[in-house]
């Protein structure tokens, strides 16, 4: 009796330890540590320029210093660098605008444009742009440029050797590299690799289990020599009941979750107004945000600067923040976002919620309680990240025992961003951009 011969699996289906062999094992291994080795190299300036705004940070009146010369010309400092970027972005280095990941998932769907927006050029404008907003303390966050500098890292790596981690596919080797430079940039590889199965890729890939870890670890230790700590916004403890936590995640969750996603539909619509004159007008719309960006740092004391983290550890150590702080935190990482500035949402939506928890977390006699909740929840507001900001803010705050609430916070926070917003925002700004290109 004949028998029908079975079909061949294809490389990508076929988990590359169901042929397993010593050699190939460690020759997967050896090529998967040179692309988190390059990864982390490649992050590592980034990470020292977030380190160097850090300490400018420091010079202003909101974290503790004098208001002299050094605090004004800080604080004066986005009024004439929001014209220059808009310039740059306009006339010299338009492939640089945006954040870094819509330009990914481009490449995820489409990967013969790899090159295209993955290259040397794009890459070096994105990096020279995010400098120059970071060291002029523009209130944003890193995880595009980060993401962005991961993939373009393997695709240099690929272009000198064409077989490096070819038993993946291409959108598989991208999202890899992409999450590995996410680990860079926060010192989390863990929570890296749900990015790239929740965000980048939309589906846990378990072929992509192993070498994801194994990449973002050591992108994560390389790029951590840069400075970036584990704990980078300090340590939340608490002592909180289970019961106690879950009854004021609902109404923080909620309310956390809707600024969140409220800050990101105002950047969109910054993005869908400002955009077209933008390119026409570079210098006269740079001058009116600077000027905005710069009165809002006035009002704040330069609180509203940066990209949150030296804000966040602030308040975890007993620092104040008022109302007003709030207000310009959720303005600030708006506008310098919808004008295509590359930056990210993670830290911005991080500090947003951690003034409104610290500042109602003091009203309602709840603490620390109030700032854990609303950070969670106004990170899955914006990015619509449940799993990502549940582990995000466990490691942030480093105690576990914030579980149940946060997971519950999280989850509502994501679910108002997706009520308000159905699809997320990098995966609107891809379908944009997208929308641009000519055929």
């Amino acid at each position: 009796m004949a028998t029908v011969p079975k079909s061949p699996r294809s490389a990508l289906a076929q988990p590359p330890w169901l042929a397993y062999s010593p050699a190939r094992g460690l020759r997967q291994v050896l090529q998967l540590a040179l692309v988190g080795v390059a990864v982390g190299l490649a992050c590592w300036p980034l990470n020292l320029l977030n380190r160097c705004q850090d300490a400018l940070l420091h010079h202003l009146p909101a974290f503790g210093a004098p208001l002299d010369g050094a605090a004004l010309a800080l604080l004066l400092t986005p009024l004439w660098v929001m014209p220059v970027l808009l310039l740059l972005q306009a006339k010299l280095w338009p492939e640089g605008m945006g954040p870094g990941i819509p330009q990914l998932m481009i490449c995820l769907k489409d990967p013969e444009r790899t090159d295209e927006l993955m290259g040397p050029g794009p890459t070096l404008q994105r990096f020279a742009l995010w400098s120059i907003a970071t060291l002029a303390l523009l209130p944003l966050g890193r995880e595009g440029p980060m993401v962005h500098v991961g993939a373009a890292m393997l695709v240099a790596l690929r272009r000198r050797f064409p077989a490096l981690v070819s038993w993946l596919g291409a959108p598989e080797r991208l999202a890899m590299a992409g999450s590995a430079g996410f680990a860079a940039g926060f010192n989390t590889p863990l929570v890296a690799v749900l990015f790239l199965a929740e965000d980048l890729m939309g589906r846990f890939t378990p072929i992509l289990i192993w070498p994801a870890l194994v990449v973002s670890s050591l992108a994560a230790l390389v790029s951590s020599w840069g400075g970036q700590p584990e704990f980078a916004y300090g340590l939340l403890r608490t002592n909180v009941i289970e019961s106690h936590q879950l009854l004021w995640a609902v109404p923080l969750g909620l309310g956390a979750g809707l600024l969140g996603a409220l800050m990101v539909r105002v950047a969109l619509a910054v993005g869908e107004r400002c955009l077209p004159l933008a390119r026409r007008r570079p210098l006269p719309l740079g001058l009116a945000l600077g000027s905005a960006l710069t009165l809002l740092g006035i009002l704040s004391g330069g609180a509203g600067y940066g990209d949150g983290e030296a804000l966040i550890a602030s308040l975890i150590g007993d620092g104040q923040a008022p109302w007003s702080v709030a207000l310009v935190r959720f303005l600030g990482p708006a506008l310098a976002l919808g004008v295509g500035v590359p930056g990210g949402l993670i830290d911005p939506a991080l500090a947003l919620g951690a003034v409104v928890g610290h500042t109602l977390g003091e009203g309602l006699g709840i603490g620390s309680l109030a700032m854990a909740l609303c950070m969670a929840a106004a990170l899955a507001g914006a990015t619509q990240l449940p799993v990502v900001s549940l582990m995000f803010s466990l490691r942030l705050m480093g105690d576990q025992q914030w579980l149940p609430g946060v997971l519950l916070a999280a989850v509502l926070g994501a679910s108002m961003g997706r009520l308000l917003m159905p699809t997320p925002v990098y995966h609107v700004l891809a379908k944009k951009l997208e929308a641009e290109e000519p055929a």
